[in-house]
C-alpha cells in the first residue's frame, strides 16, 4: 500500500474512534442528565411530602386541640346536670317534709 491509502485509512480509522468516542459520551450526557433530573424530581417530591405532613401534624393539633375543649365542656356539662339533679332531689324532698307537715296541722295536700 502506498503512503495516500494509509493516509486515507487511517483518517477513516480515526474519524470512526471519534464518532464511536463522541456516541458514548453522549449517552453519558444523556444518563447524567436523566439521573439529575430523577433526583431533582425526587428532591421535589420530598419537600412535598415535608410540607405536606407538616400541614397534617399542624391539622392534628389544632383537632386535638378543639377535642381538649369539647371534653372540657362535656365535664362542665356533667357537673351542671349533678348539680341539677341534687336540686331537684333537695326540692323533692322539702316538698315531701313540707306536705307532711301541713298533712299534720290538718292541711289537704293538692
Amino acid at each position: 500500500m502506498d503512503a495516500a491509502t494509509l493516509a486515507a485509512v487511517g483518517t477513516i480509522v480515526v474519524g470512526l474512534a471519534a464518532a464511536g468516542a463522541a456516541l458514548i459520551g453522549h449517552r453519558g450526557a444523556n444518563a447524567a442528565s436523566q439521573s439529575g433530573a430523577v433526583l431533582g424530581g425526587y428532591s421535589t417530591l420530598v419537600d412535598n411530602l415535608q410540607e405536606e405532613r407538616a400541614q397534617l401534624r399542624d391539622r392534628v393539633a389544632e383537632v386535638e386541640r378543639l377535642l381538649a375543649a369539647a371534653y372540657a365542656e362535656l365535664a362542665a356539662e356533667r357537673a351542671d346536670k349533678a348539680a341539677l339533679q341534687a336540686r331537684i332531689a333537695e326540692l323533692t324532698n322539702e316538698s315531701q317534709q313540707l306536705r307532711e307537715r301541713i298533712a299534720e296541722l290538718g292541711g289537704q295536700t293538692t
